[in-house]
């Protein structure tokens, strides 16, 4: 039996590894690579997207919601160009990608041939941790295990070059000889990870003297929720969320704070302003003026990088480890404290906020108030949904007003927060869960730029699908997300030129791609349309004509944000009666909600 080519055994390893799926785009630069799936059947799917970011972005979100490797695929020059912000957004986000890209045959290489790009210097940064060309066929298997090892061991991008005559050369053994490199058997556990007695011990006397310790957890305590709530019992403590741990706790927790930042809650922000102790499991968020003041509490923070501790607060105690490992090994060493004041104030301010969303949602807006849209979903949520958000205003709501139950995944852009993720994930969830409902959420700037793309790709596959997908567009005709921090953080007039966009209606589109499309115009369409659209038997697309000037309001209005919004008023913003108005109504609710 002849030997399979250097393509061929290429995927043949990726399926020993456990993929079964390729997302990218053909090209000649990859012909070798394309044409090899004939040989794997159904074994190893190649999934064609409309875009490489769009691949991309698909293998990031397998990578975030399964915890498997994701691979993309694209051919030489353009192709592989194309790849790199959705695996940057893996690489930010430390989702195990490989990217796989072809090259131009190594004769012509050095001799500015077509398409020939200096793809070590295009790769070197999203990649650094492993970028390895394939020039001789009995390569192929150790740069395969490298390639998924280190993305998996290091929750990072690694990417693949082969050149186009090397995709098919028969794939041949590496021999008996010095200098030659062997593969192993394919595969891959993480290893339990904790820190010593001495760094626990340490730790829980942090723990154990504060009175008031407040929990902040991103997305490296995914897989240890059960831990982080028997923690938080023994603490009386609250757990704020990282954006990228929104699915780490469920909310309806009378201690769960919710999401923590500029698109946070009010109890997380109190919190963390109150608290004199703080505990931080497997996040890095960035943001510390969202944090204690530095030397007002004491921190203790576990992450299994030891090169992401101490890096945004002060921590007394920082301890390299798996989280559910950590936390598990903490727990005998924690005395459950008695007072349990802090506890309960915590979760007044819980219970009070919910009150306050719900107020806001129903504030009167021209035509639909966009919070409302939100917690009309986030009452409706089927059991095992996943929601996605993408980056803009979207966010804030999806932040704030979706309230997760046990069970639920959610995903966003949370280090890059780049722009049209949001459909590209729904369609990897979908293939890589087909019986659980998913929502993705977007404003109608990343469906302009790239997410009416992403719907073609739904379209082809939906037949695969019998359970809900639906992706919701805030219209707005407005790059909302931007036009806010130019008016707050800049303190400037929304910029009009760059913000207007131009309509266009995403139901009909959608409808002619052969999906169902609802398009919503009155607040009174809202519910129904999410009743019709969770119980279609196909992909929907909900077209919700949403209000620009509902403000999307910080959990406390610093003195710089309130200048910024005054600045823009008198730079003349062509909004700025709108913008007053309906900043009035929600500071009123806010006022009379107790």
């Amino acid at each position: 039996m002849s030997a399979p080519n250097v393509s061929v055994f290429m995927l043949q390893r990726l399926r020993d590894w456990g993929v079964r799926r390729v997302y990218g785009y053909p090209g000649d630069g990859s012909n070798g690579l394309n044409l090899a799936f004939h040989e794997l059947g159904d074994e190893v799917e190649f999934v064609q997207l409309r875009h490489e970011e769009l691949a991309a972005f698909a293998a990031c979100a397998h990578a975030k919601l399964t915890g498997e490797v994701g691979v993309c695929m694209a051919t030489s020059g353009p192709g592989a160009i194309h790849l790199l912000n959705g695996l940057y957004d893996a690489k930010l986000d430390h989702a195990p990608v490989v990217a796989i890209v072809g090259q131009q045959k190594r004769m012509s290489l050095g001799g500015d041939f077509q398409q020939e790009v200096d793809l070590h210097a295009l790769f070197k940064d999203v990649a650094g941790e492993y970028l390895a060309d394939i020039t001789d066929p009995r390569q192929t298997a150790h740069v395969v295990d490298r390639a998924v090892r280190i993305a998996r061991a290091r929750r990072t991008v690694t990417a693949i070059i082969v050149p186009a005559d090397v995709q098919e050369m028969a794939y041949e053994e590496p021999p008996r000889a010095h200098g030659a490199l062997y593969a192993g058997t394919p595969g891959y556990r993480d290893p339990v990870v904790r820190p010593g007695d001495d760094d626990l011990s340490r730790a829980a006397g942090v723990l154990n003297a504060g009175a008031k310790v407040a929990i902040l957890v991103g997305q490296g305590a995914k897989h240890a929720a059960d831990e982080v709530i028997e923690v938080a019992e023994l603490l009386g403590a609250g757990v704020a969320k990282a954006l990228n741990g929104r699915a780490v706790l469920p909310d309806d927790l009378p201690f769960v704070t919710g999401s923590i930042g500029l698109l946070g809650t009010k109890p997380s922000a109190d919190m963390m302003e109150d608290c004199d102790t703080l505990l931080m499991v497997g996040s890095s968020f960035p943001y510390s003026e969202w944090l204690p003041d530095p030397g007002r509490a004491r921190g203790v923070q576990i992450d299994i990088d030891a090169g992401r501790l101490g890096i945004r607060y002060p921590m007394e105690v920082a301890m390299a480890g798996d989280a559910a490992a950590t936390l598990r090994a903490l727990v005998p060493l924690l005395e459950r404290k008695q007072d349990r004041s802090w506890r309960r104030e915590i979760e007044e301010g819980v219970e009070r906020w919910w009150r306050l969303l719900d107020a806001r949602a129903r504030v009167e807006a021209d035509p639909i108030n966009p919070q409302l849209v939100f917690h009309e979903l986030s009452a409706r949520l089927p059991d095992e949904a996943i929601v996605l958000a993408d980056s803009g205003s979207a966010t804030n709501w999806f932040a704030r007003h979706v309230r997760l139950r046990e069970g639920m995944d959610a995903a966003l852009s949370g280090t890059l927060a780049t722009m049209c993720p949001a459909v590209p994930y729904a369609l990897a969830a979908k293939l890589a869960f087909p019986r659980r409902p998913v929502i993705a959420c977007l404003g109608d700037g990343a469906m302009q730029m790239l997410g009416i793309n992403a719907l073609i790709d739904i379209a082809r596959y939906q037949e695969r699908w019998s359970s809900p997908l639906v992706v919701l567009v805030l219209s707005n005709s407005d790059l909302n997300q931007v036009t806010w921090e130019q008016r707050v953080l800049a303190g400037d007039a929304k910029l009009t030129a760059s913000q207007s966009l131009p309509p266009f209606d995403f139901a009909a589109y959608a409808r002619q791609l052969g999906l169902q499309g609802i398009r919503v115009e009155t607040p009174g369409e809202i519910g129904p349309a999410w009743d019709r659209a969770l119980a279609a038997g196909r992909p929907v697309v909900i077209d919700v004509l949403t209000d620009p000037e509902v403000p999307p309001l910080p959990p406390h209005i610093r003195p710089e944000h309130a200048k910024g919004f005054a600045r823009a008023i008198l730079h003349g913003d062509p909004e700025s009666a709108r913008m007053v108005r309906q900043s009035l109504r929600e500071k009123l609710k806010d006022l009379v909600t107790r």
